[in-house]
């Protein structure tokens, strides 16, 4: 079972190795244990530490947003929320149209400097 769905979670990359993937992705994403490896070796702080204040902060990021507040972060962006207007949507099986009403959802803008900075890498 485990074969197939690796098989299947690297069928577009079938020209390459798996140990060329497992580049690939390490090079194209970052988790939170990379982060947390990262931040503990860069400042010397544990790493048990290091996920706590982490976890922390992503507990206040989501309280605030579902309290509608927005925060923000000079110089990194702002977490906000958005509101979605309603729409008239198809379903597609059964050919009927459904209202989805309207509702919220968190969003990220990047701040100025940080566009700035991805786009000159």
């Amino acid at each position: 079972m485990q074969l197939q769905n690796r098989e299947q979670d690297t069928a577009p990359y079938k020209h390459l190795s798996i140990t060329d993937i497992n580049q690939y992705n390490s090079y194209n994403e970052m988790t939170k244990a990379d982060i947390v490896n990262e931040i503990s070796k860069t400042t010397g702080i544990e790493k048990a530490n290091v996920l706590e204040t982490i976890e922390k902060f992503m507990e206040i990021v989501k309280d605030s947003l579902a309290s509608g507040e927005n925060v923000y972060l000079r110089g990194f962006g702002s977490f906000i929320v958005k509101t979605r207007s309603e729409k008239t949507a198809r379903n597609i099986s059964k050919n009927t149209t459904i209202i989805i009403p309207e509702h919220k959802i968190p969003a990220f803008k990047p701040a100025k400097v940080f566009m700035e900075d991805v786009k000159n890498r």
